[in-house]
């Protein structure tokens, strides 16, 4: 019966690299197909054959959807206020110019919180190329740091789709996730940015592109949030979740104080009050009327559609794996072959991630296929199985990645100089998560 099985997982997934890879089909409609051909190799009645698909579609945008959605909307107001600029500004003018790689990394480590990877790029990368030229330094040497502070924070830390999506599969806890991921994300930062990126500013010595000296902020003249309240705004929504862990893991929630505290740190209700708070840091209290405001927050849904339809699918996909028992026979075999736990997750998103160039697609199908072996793990462990497999999904950025083309052309670099640079990060950054991720299972 195993045998089967595991035909028709690897049929499912052969289908979907095809389809995003070779034919270039929608990743949305790749992913349904994908579930499709898995359902019918596994034998599911053809009148069933998208009634896993469909509930798992359900349940997966009714969950993180949500919170996909106001995370984009606290992202559009931090950008459209000025906020952002702000933040990179503040940090910039304190800091003296053999320090600027350090900065631009942690401007992105902290910018990257509530922004998805392709807008931080928007953002910043204008920066990193003013940066560049004032001080007369190799746009690789301030460019690398500021791509791995929002690489890692777009694989490891929540809000971002992937380790929503992960978290929701295997049934984590997000404030531990949370407080885990920004712990690895550290190491992944400092070693794959700064170090990194001294090493390769040698190997690729360009200048920064005069084109790009924009910063896409408010319109010159217009009011900005201050830096306190715009990095208030920014962490709100990870000190609400980090404080709800803290309460619960010292037993306190049970208490009065205890229970507001677990209220108001549970991620809809936590980005749901960030939310209200941008809308008035970035909008009311900048002298904005109600309608621009609104017409803000309805900006930010247009761009993320395709994200939520890619979600969506992505969970429609792992529910299919998980109901035909796929998943069971694929992780018993992971155990049989005596695997650690994390290593196999990180391997199994590793290997989807270099096959379909996605990395949503690699933590939805690994978060997938290590579900049943999640189930018995404890809290911190299943917290660090959904950042083993947000490492593996960032690995080895290529030519069937849209990112790789993004960073190609931003910078202005061939192919061969992608690959030495952005790719390479991909990777260290990559191998430096799952070697943290080990190392903290060895001490929670």
């Amino acid at each position: 019966m195993s045998t089967p099985l595991i035909l028709a997982a690897l049929g499912g997934i052969a289908t979907i690299v095809v389809l995003i890879v070779w034919l270039k089909v929608h990743p949305f409609l790749s992913l349904m197909a994908g579930s499709a051909v898995m359902a019918i190799a596994a034998g599911v009645p053809y009148a069933d054959l998208f009634k896993s698909f469909t509930a798992g579609l359900g349940s997966t945008l009714s969950g993180v959807g949500l919170l996909i959605i106001l995370g984009a909307i606290i992202g559009t107001l931090l950008i459209s206020s000025g906020g952002a600029d702000v933040i990179v500004d503040t940090i910039l003018s304190k800091t003296p110019l053999q320090r600027l790689p350090w900065a631009m990394a942690l401007i992105a480590f902290v910018v990257g919180i509530p922004l998805f990877f392709e807008v931080g790029v928007v953002i910043l990368i204008p920066v990193v190329m003013f940066a560049a030229r004032r001080a007369k330094l190799p746009v690789i040497l301030l460019g690398i740091p500021a791509l791995a502070g929002l690489s890692a924070l777009h694989g490891l830390v929540p809000p971002h789709p992937g380790p929503l999506i992960a978290i929701d599969a295997l049934h984590a806890n997000l404030g531990l996730t949370l407080g885990l991921g920004l712990l690895v994300a550290i190491p992944c930062v400092i070693l794959s940015g700064p170090v990194l990126g001294r090493i390769m500013a040698k190997w690729v010595p360009i200048e920064a592109r005069a084109d790009l000296l924009g910063t896409g902020g408010p319109a010159e003249g217009s009011k900005r949030p201050g830096f306190a309240a715009s990095l208030t705004v920014v962490l709100l929504p990870v000190v609400l979740m980090l404080a709800r862990t803290i309460v619960e893991m010292s037993g306190a929630e049970e208490t009065p104080l205890g229970a507001a505290v677990v209220f108001v740190g549970t991620p809809l209700i936590a980005l749901l009050i960030t939310t209200i708070v941008a809308m008035f840091v970035f909008g009311f209290l900048l002298s904005k009327s109600r309608e621009e405001v609104s017409k803000l927050v309805g900006s930010a849904l247009g761009p993320i559609a395709g994200i939520l339809l890619i979600v969506g699918a992505g969970g429609g996909f792992k529910q299919t794996l998980v109901d035909s028992g796929i998943a069971d026979v694929i992780a018993k075999g992971l155990v049989d072959a005596a695997l650690p736990p994390l290593l196999a997750g990180w391997l199994v998103a590793v290997l989807i991630r270099l096959a379909t160039g996605s990395a949503t697609v690699a933590t939805i199908t690994a978060s997938g296929i290590m579900a049943p072996l999640a189930a018995g793990l404890s809290p911190t462990h299943a917290a660090l199985m959904v950042l083993a497999i947000g490492a593996g999904s960032v690995f080895l950025s290529h030519v069937n990645d849209a990112g790789f083309w993004m960073v190609k052309e931003y910078f202005g670099m061939s192919v061969g100089q992608t690959f030495k640079t952005w790719s390479l990060m991909e990777t260290v950054l990559s191998v430096t998560g799952l070697v943290s991720v080990l190392l903290l299972s060895l001490v929670v």
